[in-house]
Parts: C-alpha cells; sequence; structure tokens
C-alpha cells in the first residue's frame, strides 16, 4: 500500500537531486581546475563524464522499474548521486574524479526517468500533466540551489565543505524512501527487454521521442552557447552574460509552477504549440536585440516556452503505454539526450564554418521541427487508439 502524496513528495525530492547534478559539475568546475591544473581540453574531457553517466542511468532506468519497482533503485541511484558529490568533494585525483563525475551523472540519469515514469504512475489522465509540469519545477529549484548555496557560502566555506553538506541532506532523505510505500511492479513476471524491443516499432513513441530530441537539443544550445554568443555578439561582459543566462532556467521553473495549474484549464496541445511560439519569440529577440535586457528577457521566453514540453509528451506517453511507462520513457529520455548531444556538435561546426551568431537560427529550426513533429504525433495518436 502507498499514498500518493508521500509517493509524490518522494518523487519531487528525486526530481530535485536530478537538478543537483546538473549543474554541480559546472559550479565548481573553476575550483577543480585550479586544484588539478586543467587546461581547456582537459576540463572538457572531464565534463564529459557527466553526460555519459546520464545517458547510461537513462538506458538503465526503465526495464528495472518496470520488472521490480521504484522504491530500491530510487534509494539507490539517490545514493549514486552523495558518493559522486562527496567524492567531488574529497578525492585528490583526478582519475578517482571522472569515477565521482560519472556516479553522480549515473544517478541522475536514472532519478530523471524513474520520478517522471513514477508521477506517471500514480495519477490518472486528467491530472497527470499538471502533475508533470509541477515535479519538473523541482529540476528547477535543484539547479538553481547549488549556484546560489555557492554563492552565499563560498566567502565563508570552500565548495568542498557545501557538496559534502549538500551530500548529506540527500542522505537524510533517503530515510524518508525506506521508510514510504511504493507503486508494485507492472511487469512482475518477466524482464519487459523483448515488449520493450517491440515498442521501437511504435510510431507515436518515436515521433515524440523525436520532439523530446530537439527539446533537449534546445535546451544542450541554450546551456551551453548562451553566454559564448553574448560575448562575442551582444559584446557583454562574462558576468553579464551569466546574469542573463539565468533567466532560461528561471522562466523554466516559473512556467513550470504556471503550468501545473494551468493543464487543468487548457488542453496540452494549445499549451504546447503556445509554448514553443513563446520560445520562437524568445530566439527572435535574441537574435536581433542581444544586449543585457534584451537577452534577459530573450532568455526568460525561451525558458518559459521549453517548459510544457517535457510534462506533455510524457503526459501523452504514460497514457498511451501505461503498462511499460519506465520502459518507454527510458526509450524517450536516451534519443533526448541524443538530440542533446548531436545538435550541440553541430552548433561547434556551424560556429567554426559560419560564426556563432547562427546559434538563435538553430534554435529556432529545432523549435519548427517540434512543430511539425508534434502534429505528426496526433495524427499517429488517433490511429493508436
Amino acid at each position: 500500500m502507498y499514498k500518493k502524496l508521500s509517493v509524490f513528495i518522494a518523487a519531487c525530492m528525486g526530481m530535485a537531486f536530478f537538478g543537483i547534478t546538473m549543474t554541480s559539475l559546472g559550479s565548481v568546475m573553476p575550483q577543480i581546475s585550479q586544484t588539478f591544473g586543467l587546461n581547456q581540453i582537459e576540463m572538457s574531457e572531464l565534463i564529459v563524464f557527466l553526460p555519459i553517466g546520464i545517458l547510461f542511468g537513462s538506458l538503465f532506468f526503465g526495464p528495472i522499474v518496470d520488472r521490480w519497482g521504484y522504491k530500491y533503485l530510487l534509494i539507490i541511484s539517490s545514493l549514486f548521486v552523495v558518493l559522486g558529490l562527496e567524492g567531488m568533494a574529497m578525492l585528490q585525483n583526478l582519475a578517482w574524479m571522472r569515477i565521482a563525475i560519472l556516479s553522480i551523472g549515473f544517478g541522475g540519469g536514472i532519478l530523471n526517468g524513474l520520478t517522471n515514469a513514477l508521477v506517471s504512475d500514480i495519477t490518472d489522465d486528467k491530472d497527470r500533466g499538471a502533475k508533470l509540469s509541477l515535479l519538473g519545477a523541482f529540476y528547477g529549484l535543484g539547479a538553481l540551489g547549488i549556484p546560489v548555496l555557492l554563492a552565499f557560502l563560498s566567502k565563508h566555506y570552500p565548495y568542498q565543505t557545501v557538496m559534502q553538506y549538500i551530500g548529506f541532506f540527500i542522505l537524510l532523505c533517503v530515510v524518508y524512501f525506506f521508510v514510504i510505500g511504493f507503486p508494485k511492479a507492472k511487469q512482475s513476471q518477466g524482464f519487459p527487454l523483448i515488449a520493450g524491443a517491440k515498442l521501437l516499432k511504435q510510431p507515436l513513441l518515436l515521433i515524440l521521442s523525436f520532439v523530446l530530441f530537439f527539446q533537449a537539443a534546445v535546451e544542450g544550445l541554450g546551456n551551453n552557447w548562451t553566454t559564448t554568443y553574448l560575448g562575442r555578439v551582444g559584446n557583454l561582459s562574462g558576468e553579464q552574460a551569466l546574469f542573463a543566462f539565468t533567466f532560461l532556467m528561471i522562466g523554466l521553473t516559473a512556467a513550470r509552477l504556471l503550468l501545473s495549474v494551468l493543464f487543468r484549464k487548457i488542453g496540452e496541445r494549445r499549451l504546447l504549440f503556445g509554448s514553443i511560439l513563446i520560445a520562437l519569440t524568445g530566439c527572435a529577440v535574441l537574435m536581433f536585440v542581444p544586449t543585457y535586457l534584451g537577452a534577459s528577457i530573450a532568455m526568460t521566453l525561451i525558458g518559459f516556452g521549453l517548459a510544457a514540453t517535457f510534462p506533455v509528451v510524457f503526459g501523452m506517453l504514460g497514457s498511451a503505454y501505461a503498462s511499460l511507462s519506465g520502459t518507454v520513457f527510458s526509450i524517450a529520455l536516451v534519443i533526448a539526450l541524443l538530440g542533446n548531444t548531436s545538435v550541440n556538435y553541430l552548433m561547434g561546426i556551424v560556429a567554426e564554418q559560419w560564426g556563432i551568431g547562427l546559434y538563435p537560427v538553430l534554435m529556432m529550426i529545432s523549435l519548427c521541427a517540434m512543430i511539425l513533429l508534434f502534429t505528426l504525433s496526433l495524427r499517429a495518436g488517433k490511429k493508436n487508439r
């Protein structure tokens, strides 16, 4: 037996932990670089262990939760994050530091997919989008928490101490996971690999997964190229570019809190199309007004516009494939991560060949692809019924 509210709180904690994993490394990378004397190439080689870990975690979680349930994998993945944070704080060996970062990514990748699948399973079709939006807001809170804490505490404590206490806080939350009940496994009689392989032939799943492919691509572009673009095209200082960039996450978090209410009043189709149009507007502002004020407004609009996609798509997938929601979310997230990686790599080639000024254009192309694919998914959804 389980209580939906207790399980939802646990999922929100897990999603906040995923937010922590996404910003923990970037927040302390300058200090780590100084400690180990890393150059730019060595820093890049170290950073890549985070997305590698997230990719493996995203592959791993789906069939596991469908076969054995959520409780112990939620606990184990949280412990991977704790071990990684503590290792990042205490280890003085670069090889072990790579393992610590891989551990953070692996645990975070599991937490991201697991918490979305868990919330999808404990809610009905009417409330699924709203609850997934509220869950997504906790990602933003976790992601903003690390840099804010470091900004306030770095004057008094070394980053290692801050990271250790964050790890200890997560460990306390794991105790809560132990004492509450969770939904039972959906495929208790067998490992759902064969059924999962058959899902790859489902048009609806593939089309919606590629909506996430381009969504993750836009998020990745925003996270990785905004400050460079604003510095070179807008001539902003590093501090101004960084402050303007933070509005991406502020817009995303605020929108998901608002969407948790709007989902009950406005249809998911209108929300998604409207959100993408807001993001396109933000890209246009970023292209034509790359000043500090213009960039801050643009990043807020882009973050606001990106907020609806994951809740809408996961809500549709959770409704269409309820019996294998973990495996379905695993497939979708892996495709999304491939979009993040490949389009960011493409942006590097574009910037080298034609200049960083095309950064907003590539974002707009990705957003238009999302509109086209989501329109196709609505037709595929009718055939899937």
